[in-house]
């Protein structure tokens, strides 16, 4: 049984879309799971079901992942093995284009972070593959998270965007969990992007890779076909960044 001290959750959010999102919440769960050889699950959130599609096992989805805000149905009745020991996935499912007007009419802001609070005897870590934008939902994830991973694709506006999106998440939560900038999908031959590398090189990235995109054909994260590449080495280097920061809070 997973040790409840230990419980940690990991959102990867970002205001927009199109930035690597779910491929981030994908390699970082697989780390935990394997890198780590923590009991992990990773909760789909968004609509768009990404991370659902690349992880999910062959059984459709019940069509009730706005549910389990309202408490008819318990999550872990809904969290499924993957393919990859110690990684299971509470998958998303089109009920979740409600879930923004149900949490609004609950008016519950911390129903996430109760919910999430019920799987500790299940989990060690939970990262949340968040939907995009100013929403309900992201509202109940400052409140569940222990630290947000917000990917960001390079540019000169880089820091501007970040210090908006924190400027943003303070007036509308009133606080934050700490956030890790990452930099997504960085091609080193545009000038813009070794510019941004240079003016944060604190911040962690991943480049482009014709090996990433091959995620959505194989259904898997990178680490379980590629994991001698760059880009699986990179994804482990921002794991280790995150275990770091979770054990000094």
């Amino acid at each position: 049984m997973p040790d409840r001290q230990r419980m940690k959750t990991i959102a990867v959010y970002s205001l927009k879309g199109g930035v690597g999102k779910s491929t981030f919440a994908v390699n970082l769960a697989w780390a935990s799971a394997v890198l780590s050889s923590r009991r992990t699950l990773l909760w789909d959130l968004d609509p768009q079901a990404a991370a659902t599609y690349l992880l999910a096992p062959a059984a459709a989805a019940r069509d009730a992942a706005r549910d389990v805000f309202s408490k008819q149905v318990d999550p872990a009745d809904l969290c499924q093995p993957t393919a990859i020991a110690g990684l299971d996935l509470l998958a998303a499912d089109p009920s979740l284009h409600g879930l923004e007007r149900l949490l609004f009419d609950l008016g519950k802001k911390k129903r996430l972070a109760r919910l999430i609070e019920n799987l500790k005897k299940h989990y060690e870590r939970v990262l949340l593959d968040c939907p995009p934008g100013l929403t309900e939902t992201a509202e109940q994830v400052l409140k569940a998270a222990d630290i947000l991973v917000v990917p960001v694709v390079p540019s000169p506006l880089a820091r501007k965007s970040l210090d908006d999106l924190v400027e943003t998440l303070v007036r509308r939560g009133g606080s934050h969990p700490p956030i890790l900038p990452v930099f997504s999908m960085v091609d080193r031959r545009r000038k813009l992007h070794v510019a941004a590398l240079e003016s944060h090189p604190d911040w962690p990235f991943v480049t482009y890779a014709s090996q990433v995109e091959q995620m959505g054909t194989r259904r898997l994260p990178l680490g379980a076909y590629a994991p001698q590449s760059q880009q699986a080495a990179q994804f482990a280097g921002i794991w280790a960044a995150i275990e770091r920061r979770l054990a000094q809070s």
